[in-house]
């Protein structure tokens, strides 16, 4: 992966190489952004699908559609990266982000190309992106679009970063997502004394983790610095709270290269996600590796770049496994939708080759509806009408 993660990033420095551009003086960027998984019963990442969650975006970011496109067994959600900039004087700049094991699933504002997925391929391979006539404005401030919802979408753009405009659109970040199938460094698993023992098996310390469980509203964590090799631990004291957490997520985001109200968005924007029920790991990715996997081209070349990546690894935990098969037995359904998204896969886990675990009629359906796939949309008020959009996007 790593090879194949090389060549594009070198396919890609020939096509900007190109355009000749010389670097702009002062321009700085940042992008901030997360890769999502579940961890399996010995520690490597489960394939997984998620239950439909609610539409979390507003209705004028472009996906693509025809397709169910995360109905597909994946490893890794590459969720809500955005790109910021900080320029002295206005500039045109352009962008090309590549995803050489995955799929970029949605975007925004309109990009001048956007991989498609191919006749013969189920999940998406290869994929990329690119912006080309970003402009970006120092001072300017103009309105951004706003649905009238409450996505968290617009938190991202609470920062002192530029305006930026391509074609007749305007926005504070130029955001995509994605899907993914590649190996994650973190690799946690429950140990019989009851321990979970945290593994990075990639060849970078991870810098900063933390180890997190929300039972039933109780909060605990467990801060981990440079993280080599294995390490045990104990399960966290449920006494803490999110605002605690939240702060050691703040520090080590502003630490690793965000700034604070950079660092502030990304918490914000995932403020519900994050610190819901159940247990997970975060960390901060090794920048090689964010590279590696989602190697970012820009021109003219930025004087600094700072990319920051959280990894979030579910962790299905005893006490979850518990709550999960009572709640399927007696028809529970608020309790099996306190689990959202992860639901699935972990009843996969559960009730597979374990004839012993009984569901009710009221989980069955539960399940059954949930798993729908999402809606394509369609007559959306905000929808871009089709003559402005690129011909390959008609």
């Amino acid at each position: 992966m790593f090879l194949r993660s090389a060549i594009v990033l070198a396919m890609s420095s020939t096509l900007f190489a190109a355009d000749a551009v010389p670097p702009a003086v002062g321009l700085t960027v940042h992008e901030w952004g997360t890769f999502t998984s579940i961890a399996a019963e010995d520690g490597g990442s489960q394939p997984w699908v998620s239950l439909s969650p609610p539409a979390d975006l507003p209705c004028f970011v472009y996906h693509l559609s025809g397709q169910c496109i995360k109905c597909g067994l994946n490893r890794v959600r590459m969720e809500t990266p955005v790109i910021y900039f900080y320029s002295p004087e206005p500039l045109t700049a352009s962008v090309h982000v590549d995803l050489p094991s995955g799929l970029i699933t949605e975007w925004y504002p309109q990009a001048t190309h956007v991989s498609r997925l191919q006749p013969g391929m189920m999940y998406g391979d290869d994929g990329n992106i690119e912006w080309r006539g970003v402009q970006v404005s120092p001072g300017a401030t103009p309105e951004f679009p706003n649905a009238g919802d409450r996505s968290h979408y617009y938190a991202a753009r609470e920062t002192d970063s530029d305006a930026l405009r391509v074609g007749d659109q305007f926005e504070k970040v130029l955001f995509y997502r994605g899907i993914a199938d590649f190996e994650i460094p973190i690799q946690p698993k429950f140990l019989p004394d009851g321990k979970l023992e945290i593994r990075n098996t990639g060849r970078d310390s991870v810098g900063f983790a933390v180890l997190f469980e929300n039972r039933g509203g109780k909060i605990g964590y467990r801060v981990i610095h440079d993280l080599r090799g294995k390490l045990p631990l104990a399960m966290p004291d449920l006494t803490a709270d999110a605002e605690s957490v939240q702060r050691e997520l703040a520090t080590a985001l502003a630490g690793a290269g965000l700034y604070a109200k950079e660092a502030a968005a990304m918490i914000e924007t995932w403020r519900d996600s994050w610190f819901e029920e159940g247990m997970r790991i975060f960390y901060l990715v090794p920048r090689k590796m964010v590279d590696a996997e989602l190697p970012l081209r820009i021109a003219p070349g930025p004087s600094a770049i700072e990319r920051v990546f959280v990894g979030r690894v579910e962790v299905l935990s005893p006490a979850m496994r518990e709550s999960i098969e009572a709640a399927l037995g007696s028809g529970d359904t608020r309790m099996l939708a306190a689990y959202g998204r992860f639901l699935r896969p972990f009843c996969d886990r559960i009730l597979q080759g374990n004839s012993q675990v009984h569901v009710s009629p009221a989980a069955s359906s539960f399940l059954a509806r949930a798993s729908q796939p999402p809606a394509q949309s369609g007559g959306s008020p905000c929808r871009l009408e089709p003559s402005i959009l690129p011909t390959e996007h008609r």
